[in-house]
C-alpha cells in the first residue's frame, strides 16, 4: 500500500519500481518489464548506467549549486560546447533549465524580448491543432490538446492554432498525399492575416508529432512551405525538440530530417535521460545577439545547474560513444516493420507510423473508415494495462481523433534495445491488443 501523503499522478494501481537495467525495469515483487516507453519517452541511454550516475555524484560532491546568475563553471561551459556542434540551430547559444515546459516558456520570453528590442510589439504566438507543448501557462496556451486546455482557458492567452500535419486523418484528402503542405502554409498563412502579420512573434511546432498526436511525421514538402511563409512575415520558427531530441529518431534532432534550422530550438526528456530534470532552451546566433544587445531578464533558480550540465554532457557521451543515434534508427525500422507483422491479424489497427525509435500504434473502431472508439470505452487504458500485464510498458495517449476520442500507444524504448528486445516488445503489445479487442481472423 503506497503512501497516504503522496499527492500521486493518476489512479491507485500503480506498480512499484524497485530498479533497471538497459531496457528492462524490474518491480518491487521482482517481475521483470520491457520498457518499451522509456518511462514518458524519456530514457534513450538506459537505465543503470553507473558512469552517468558517477558523473552527477562527482559533481555534487565539488559543488551540487552555484546560481546562474552570479557564476559559471567549466563543466557547463564544455557541455554546452560539446552539444553545439549537433544542434540544427546557427551558432547555437544554449540556456539550461528543469524541463521541457520551463524551456518552452523560456523561448517563448526570448522570442517576445527579440521582437521587443527591435522595436515590434509582437504579442501572438501560432501553435498547431492537436499539439502538446508542457503543462505551464505558456506552453498550455500554444498547445493544442482541447482537453487538457479546457479547464484552463481563461488563463490561457497569447496564442492561436494552425492545422497539423497528421497523414492518417488528412485533413486535405482532395490533395493527399501531395501538396498537403502547400495546404498546410496556406492554412498558417490565412491565420497570420487575420491575427495581422505584425502581431505574430512566432510559430511553435514539433518537427514530428509526439505525444498529443503520436508520431505524426509530416510529409516532404510541408516544413520547407512553412518556412518560407515565416520567413516572409519575419516570425521566428521554434522547433519543440522535447520528445524528438538527442537520437529519438534516428538523427540527433528531428529537424534534421527535413532540413530545418530554426531560430529557437527546446529539448527535454532524453537531454538527460531521466537521471537529472535538464532541459535546453536554445537561441541561434544572431537571435542571442540582439537580446543580450538589449538584456534579457529571465531566470529560474535552477537553471544553469552544475550537476544538470555534467548529467547532461554524461549523456551526450554515452550516446555517441555507443552509437545510439543511429541505433534508433536502425532499431526504429526493426520495431516498425515487426508491429506491422504482429499487427497484420489484430483487429482495431488503424496506422501504425513513426520515425526512429518513436512509433505509434493507434487504434480505431472502424478501421476502413478510421472511426475511432468512444472515450467511455476506455481503450487505450486497458490496452495498457493488458500490455503490462504482459510484460511490457507502453505510453498511453487519447483525444488525437477530435480532442476527446483518438487511442494511441507510443513506443519509445531506450536506444540500446537490442534485436531479441525489439521483436519481444512487438509480440507483446500485438498480444495485449489482441486481449482487449481480439483479433480479425485475417
Amino acid at each position: 500500500m503506497g503512501s497516504r501523503h503522496v499527492f500521486s499522478r493518476g489512479g491507485a494501481d500503480r506498480v512499484r519500481i524497485d530498479h533497471g537495467a538497459g531496457a528492462e525495469l524490474v518491480d518491487a515483487e521482482g517481475r521483470r518489464y520491457l520498457d518499451a516507453a522509456g518511462g514518458a519517452i524519456v530514457v534513450g541511454v538506459g537505465h543503470g548506467v553507473t558512469e552517468v550516475v558517477q558523473a552527477a555524484a562527482e559533481q555534487a560532491s565539488r559543488v551540487a549549486y552555484v546560481h546562474g546568475s552570479a557564476f559559471s563553471s567549466e563543466v557547463l561551459e564544455e557541455y554546452a560546447d560539446a552539444l553545439a556542434p549537433l544542434l540544427p540551430v546557427l551558432d547555437p547559444r544554449i540556456y539550461p533549465v528543469s524541463g521541457g515546459s520551463e524551456a518552452v516558456e523560456s523561448a517563448l520570453k526570448m522570442v517576445r524580448a527579440y521582437h521587443l528590442a527591435r522595436g515590434e510589439d509582437r504579442d501572438v504566438v501560432i501553435g498547431r491543432q492537436g499539439s502538446y507543448h508542457g503543462n505551464s501557462r505558456g506552453a498550455l496556451s500554444v498547445s493544442g490538446r482541447t482537453g487538457l486546455r479546457a479547464p484552463y482557458l481563461p488563463w490561457l492567452t497569447g496564442a492561436e492554432h494552425t492545422s497539423t500535419p497528421y497523414e492518417y486523418r488528412c485533413a486535405f484528402p482532395d490533395t493527399h498525399p501531395e501538396g498537403c503542405g502547400a495546404r498546410h502554409a496556406q492554412v498558417l498563412e490565412e491565420t497570420i492575416q487575420r491575427v495581422g502579420p505584425a502581431r505574430v512573434a512566432a510559430f511553435v511546432a514539433e518537427p514530428i508529432s509526439g505525444a498529443g498526436l503520436g508520431a505524426c511525421v509530416p510529409p516532404e514538402d510541408y516544413w520547407p512551405a512553412i518556412m518560407q511563409v515565416c520567413r516572409r512575415h519575419g516570425i521566428l520558427v521554434v522547433a519543440d525538440e522535447v520528445m524528438t531530441g538527442f537520437g529519438r529518431t534516428g538523427t540527433w534532432f528531428g529537424s534534421e530530417h527535413f532540413g530545418l534550422r530554426p531560430d529557437l530550438l527546446v529539448a527535454g526528456k532524453g537531454t538527460a535521460s531521466g537521471y537529472w530534470p535538464l532541459g535546453l532552451a536554445v537561441a541561434s546566433g544572431p537571435v542571442h545577439e540582439v537580446l543580450t544587445g538589449a538584456g534579457f531578464v529571465h531566470g529560474f533558480t535552477y537553471s544553469h545547474h552544475v550537476v544538470g550540465a555534467a548529467t547532461g554532457l554524461a549523456v551526450l557521451r554515452v550516446l555517441q560513444r555507443d552509437g545510439l543515434v543511429d541505433a534508433s534508427a536502425r532499431q526504429g525500422q526493426r520495431l516498425h516493420d515487426a508491429l506491422r507483422g504482429e499487427l497484420a491479424d489484430v483487429a482495431g489497427i488503424g496506422d501504425v507510423r513513426g520515425r526512429g525509435l518513436l512509433q505509434a500504434v493507434e487504434l480505431v473502431a472502424d478501421p476502413a473508415t478510421g472511426e475511432p472508439f468512444g472515450r467511455g470505452e476506455r481503450v487505450t487504458e486497458r490496452v495498457t494495462e493488458a500490455c503490462r500485464d504482459h510484460g511490457v510498458l507502453v505510453y498511453p495517449s487519447t483525444g488525437c481523433a477530435d480532442g476527446t476520442r483518438g487511442d494511441l500507444l507510443l513506443l519509445g524504448p531506450p536506444l540500446l534495445v537490442t534485436d531479441e528486445q525489439v521483436d519481444t516488445i512487438a509480440v507483446r503489445v500485438a498480444t495485449g491488443i489482441r486481449e482487449v479487442l481480439g483479433s480479425t481472423g485475417g
